[in-house]
């Protein structure tokens, strides 16, 4: 029988035979120990609040309430409004969410917000004010900002003053480990601005102004530039995959297909909500990270048997026009459209569009008969499911009001094609037959500035199309097709270009889009106009068989053929080239030059590019091992007003025989340099010619030889004895024979 605690001797619990300190009980701790929240995480504190009395405390609760519970949850005993000796509040308040992650929402998205027309929120973590506020990180007496001389920052723009005067162009080149910036100097070998090796690890990019040029490294992005290209900004987001600028530099986004950790003792410019996430978007300014996103999961394909969308679709987030929103595709269900800077969603609420595919900003600020006030566009569309047709829309953003609908049927795919100034859209239709088994493809073009956006159907097409682009701030367009299966195959198919240019029409309205030409049999597959307009490449661009570029002029000014006479167009082959192993084109940003490179990155064969001019004469021509990309640096607009562009116009033959005179001069500098460089040759060859002489000269004295040696050779063999050899030669002359009787 055990023993109770009433038969138990003194002896039995004497304090003495035993150490408490000895007792391991660390397993029970571990099993049963009550964990306490740690920190403050949770906690947000908002200032800026109105002054109530107690009577009023409960309503002002209540309306703040109704903020707070928008980016996380939290209830009215969570949220503690201090009051002071007068009965009214302190004007802050400390409020609890259920997660520190809601908190951190509540900082960003909160912070800044009005409350009313006269109170403003602030809103920081607790922890931040515990962290900078505490006793002793504040000095009681106030010390005066220290203030740094004014130091003057390079022109980010300076490039656009060429040193010359000849409104050079540059571009940047990787080759092997070293990225350089040259001046383009046609004909001649390129002027080198800025030569580095180990310069970038993965690729570079320019901004779309010129500005930067982007270095890409596992941690993370540097921008660069300057007339001393130095390093002007860095965004700390490691392993970085792609990056994309807005239209005026302001903002950039850059993805990792690795998630954001953060380590445990903290990230220079990334905070705890960005841990996880594989999106960043910044201010370029600032270099602040504005919110992060992870990537989206992706809808498995339908049943259908239709093509799988790709699994990290770039860009992932499309910037408007004017940067004042970034929108992001939610496939098949929605579209997230945020307010620039803040990242706020637009009304706080996502567009929902049953089905969406896809969707595409307008790339300038539309301007509609009729519409006065802002507005920025963007197009989407949207399958066939079950009953319902599919559907192309236009919708105006921040009204979020679809201003046009356009109902398909029987669609396979679609592609969506702005014009640059946002004029038009065109929307490219792959239709299938009832049987499925053939396609063709359709174009519903959109005049967006047009009273009620009027749609006109180009269905003249019988082939598919497998590209598609719109002139630069013009009206006509050219097309790829092909009758074979699309797809990849051993043998790339053969193709069709066409060129399409709108009717000539009275008054300013522009007319219905016509067949210009169809040029058959080609292996084409891209298109590349100039940023001008007028001129376009037509190439065949990765293929191992063919690698031909055809450059033409839709505004000839040769006679015009008769069947042509009513387009806005005459089209005329102005040369050919072919550069084997094409695998990317890229035209200068004034449209004088066109650039063609093979790249390393997709075969190793004859790595290096050409130049040629818009009219397709080849200017140079430079093989370069492991050459990887080459990219032209853009301008930003131009300053000049429409009225000064027109009169540099009309009075461009006065520049141009300007321009001509010093092209001359320099082609005969450059001969004279070669004559001279030559001349300059010859006369250090007869120098060292002379100087051997004398070397020589000096040479024969020392030994005492003769000045002609082959003068004193036969001295000495006419001095040397002479044998004579007497030989004898008995020859016969006549032999007769006789015979005696």
């Amino acid at each position: 029988m055990a023993p109770s605690f009433d038969h138990l001797r003194d002896a039995d619990v004497d304090e003495d035979d035993y150490d408490e300190d000895e007792i391991d009980i660390s397993d029970l701790k571990e099993k049963y120990e009550v964990q306490l929240e740690q920190g403050y995480d949770t906690f947000v504190v908002i200032d800026g609040l109105p002054e109530v009395t107690e009577d009023q405390k409960p309503k002002l609760v209540k309306f703040l309430l109704k903020k707070l519970n928008q980016v996380g949850k939290t209830r009215e005993d969570l949220v503690y409004m201090p009051m002071g000796e007068d009965g009214k509040s302190l004007r802050f308040a400390f409020v609890e969410f259920s997660s520190a992650a809601e908190a951190a929402a509540a900082v960003r998205q909160l912070d800044m917000v009005p409350l009313d027309k006269r109170h403003t929120l602030r809103v920081n973590k607790m922890t931040d004010i515990d962290r900078y506020g505490r006793e002793g990180r504040v000095d009681e007496n106030y010390v005066p900002p220290k203030i740094d001389e004014f130091a003057e920052k390079e022109h980010l723009r300076s490039f656009l003053a060429d040193p010359s005067g000849r409104g050079r162009d540059q571009f940047a080149m990787y080759k092997g480990d070293s990225v350089g910036v040259f001046w383009n100097n046609e004909k001649e070998a390129p002027e080198a601005v800025v030569d580095r090796q180990h310069w970038t690890e993965s690729f570079i990019q320019w901004s779309p102004l010129g500005s930067y040029l982007v270095s890409v490294h596992q941690q993370g992005v540097q921008l660069w530039g300057g007339a001393s290209w130095s390093r002007q900004k860095r965004f700390a987001h490691p392993f970085v995959n792609m990056l994309d600028f807005s239209p005026c530099e302001k903002y950039i986004v850059t993805w990792s297909n690795r998630p954001i950790s953060i380590p445990d003792e903290g990230h220079p410019q990334l905070s705890i909500d960005e841990d996880g996430k594989n999106y960043v978007i910044w201010d370029v300014e600032t270099t602040k990270p504005l919110r992060s996103f992870a990537n989206l999961d992706i809808p498995a394909p339908g049943a259908d048997g239709a093509k799988p969308p790709p699994k990290f679709p770039w860009p992932a987030f499309k910037w408007s026009a004017d940067e004042k929103y970034v929108a992001r595709l939610t496939q098949g269900s929605s579209i997230s459209v945020y307010e620039l800077p803040r990242m706020n969603l637009l009304d706080k609420t996502t567009i929902k569009i049953d089905g969406v595919m896809d969707f595409e900003w307008a790339p300038a600020t539309p301007q509609r008969e009729g519409v006065k006030q802002y507005e920025q566009l963007f197009c989407y569309w949207t399958p066939e499911i079950g009953s319902n047709p599919a559907k192309v829309g236009l919708m105006s953003i921040p009204s979020k009001q679809i201003v046009r609908t356009l109902n398909l049927f029987s669609v396979t795919d679609a592609k969506l094609h702005w014009q640059s100034d946002a004029t038009y859209l065109s929307v490219k239709v792959d239709r299938h037959s009832k049987s499925k088994k053939s396609q063709a493809t359709t174009l519903e073009i959109f005049r967006i500035k047009e009273k009620g956006v009027p749609v006109e159907v180009v269905d003249t097409i019988k082939d598919t199309v497998i590209n598609f682009a719109w002139e630069p701030k013009g009206d006509r367009f050219v097309i790829i097709t092909t009758s074979e299966p699309t797809g990849p195959t051993a043998v790339p198919p053969k193709t069709s270009v066409s060129f399409f240019c709108p009717e000539k029409a009275k008054g300013p309205t522009v007319g219905n889009f016509k067949h210009l030409r169809t040029l058959e049999k080609k292996n084409s597959n891209a298109i590349y106009w100039s940023p001008r307009g007028r001129f376009v490449v037509i190439a065949t661009v990765a293929n191992a068989q063919n690698s031909d570029l055809e450059f033409y002029d839709l505004d000839f000014e040769g006679e015009k053929p008769e069947s042509d006479k009513d387009l806005t167009a005459n089209l005329q082959l102005t040369n050919t080239a072919d550069h084997y192993g094409l695998t990317d084109i890229q035209w200068d940003p004034s449209g004088r030059f066109v650039a063609s490179w093979a790249s390393v990155w997709k075969h190793a064969m004859e790595n290096g590019y050409h130049i040629y001019d818009f009219k397709g004469e080849q200017l140079r021509e430079e093989p370069v091992e492991k050459f990887r990309q080459l990219a032209w640096r853009p301008r930003p607009p131009t300053l000049l007003s429409k009225e000064e562009q027109k009169q540099i116009r009309k009075n461009l033959r006065e520049y141009s025989k300007t321009f001509e005179q010093e092209d001359a001069e320099r082609g005969a500098s450059a001969d004279l340099a070669v004559v001279e460089a030559r001349r300059r040759m010859l006369d250090e060859w007869l120098a060292w010619r002379a100087s051997v002489d004398a070397e020589v000269e000096e040479e024969r004295l020392a030994r005492g030889l003769p000045a002609n040696p082959i003068e004193g050779l036969v001295e000495q063999e006419s001095a040397e004895e002479q044998q004579v050899i007497e030989e004898i030669v008995e020859e016969v002359i006549e032999e007769t024979e006789e015979i005696v009787p």
